[in-house]
């Protein structure tokens, strides 16, 4: 009897997230279907695959068998694939890209437009989340590559740095730092400041690099709390506060004026931006020709 690969995916996901409602989040299925899939699987095989308590889903001895195949099996897809692509020169298919917002938002864009005019066959989806959410989606098998800000645990990914991002800190045209290349850590305590909300990996980075200066929150003017690097953007420019972003996530606004972007005199605030890929599983043709394309674009031409 044929197994559809759908259906081993679907299995796949809830094995590694453990979890009917994670699976279902990142399958982009409603929960009764990612059930309804499991069950056509049980009753093929006649025995169960997960059991079920009220805390956790885990495989059965029968389960851990058939997991142990379905990652070979769709790999096996993935290199027939891939093979029959390069023997017939043509790159088509479809590449599953996760991103963590500022690269979703400000670098992936004019990535995807520059290979598209090279690759017109291939799809790109993309992925919208946290670091965290990226490797789940990853591990799940859901997206081919993922794009995230900082670092990972290695566990079985692959780690390459794409490039490297400098933090600045964003003030109005009219501020008396905007006048400056470079302002003391220390002058910013100094200012209305809008931070991220709680629990947004840049606020933690931020919290971090003032913290190694001795500065801690509570010897800030924190004037607001947002959830989203437009919404500081936005408030910085009506004069609320000062802030710090990507510096590629300011590019149209310094472009246009209605923003300016300064460093800091102590040290670069730099963080990676790192490509991460699983270990031991055959990407397709069009997700390596993707990578490869990410791995030489000259990305610097978008800072000018």
């Amino acid at each position: 009897m044929a197994l559809d690969d759908h259906k081993l995916r679907v299995f796949c996901t809830v094995a590694e997230t453990k979890s009917f409602s994670k699976a279902s989040e990142i399958i982009h299925l409603t929960q009764p279907a990612v059930s309804l899939q499991i069950q056509a699987l049980e009753e093929m095989y006649e025995t169960k695959l997960f059991d079920r308590t009220s805390s956790a889903v885990t495989l059965t001895p029968a389960g851990e068998i058939l997991y142990r195949y379905a990652k070979h099996i769709l790999s096996l897809y993935a290199l027939a694939e891939k093979e029959i692509g390069e023997l017939t020169g043509l790159v088509k298919g479809s590449v599953s890209v996760g991103a963590s917002t500022t690269i979703a938002n400000y670098l992936l864009p004019r990535v995807i437009a520059d290979f598209k005019k090279t690759r017109p066959k291939v799809k790109i989806n993309m992925q919208v989340g946290n670091t965290k959410r990226v490797v789940e989606l990853l591990k799940g098998g859901n997206i081919d590559i993922g794009l995230v800000e900082g670092e990972v645990a290695r566990q079985k990914l692959t780690m390459e740095k794409l490039i490297e991002d400098e933090l600045v800190l964003i003030v109005p045209p009219q501020h008396q730092f905007a006048k400056k290349k470079e302002v003391s850590v220390f002058e910013v305590t100094s200012e209305p400041f809008i931070m991220r909300e709680e629990g947004s990996g840049t606020r933690q980075m931020i919290e971090k690099y003032l913290e190694k200066h001795g500065i801690t929150p509570q010897n800030m003017r924190i004037s607001m709390i947002l959830g989203s690097t437009e919404a500081i953007k936005q408030a910085v420019e009506n004069g609320l506060g000062i802030s710090i972003i990507s510096r590629w996530a300011a590019l149209k606004e310094v472009k246009f004026e209605t923003l300016k972007t300064v460093s800091f005199k102590e040290e670069r605030f730099l963080r990676n931006f790192t490509l991460i890929y699983p270990k031991h599983e055959v990407l397709s043709h069009a997700a390596e020709e993707f990578l490869d394309y990410l791995r030489k674009y000259d990305f610097l031409k978008l800072l000018s």
